[in-house]
């Protein structure tokens, strides 16, 4: 009868430790999920997406083609 109740304490113990681990582990990966919602929301927000970034970059690009085409035909050369 001893052993059997040292058998039973012993698992008592396990199962409340892996309990415990099972809810932490639980909690964390909720955690995570909740921060991964929020910064796929705040993120277009604070960065530029490289479609857009390329879009302003040509914009540019053709102001100062039209900045350098201009000084080149000017008269006073």
């Amino acid at each position: 009868m001893e052993s059997q109740h040292l058998i039973n304490v012993g698992l008592g113990i396990s199962s409340a430790v892996f309990g415990w681990l099972a809810r932490e582990l639980w909690t964390a990966v909720k955690d995570l999920k909740e921060d991964l919602s929020r910064l796929s929301v705040e993120l277009p927000k604070t960065y530029v997406t490289r479609d857009d970034y390329r879009s302003d970059l040509k914009e540019i690009k053709d102001m100062l083609g039209k900045i350098f085409d201009r000084l080149e035909n000017k008269a006073d050369k």
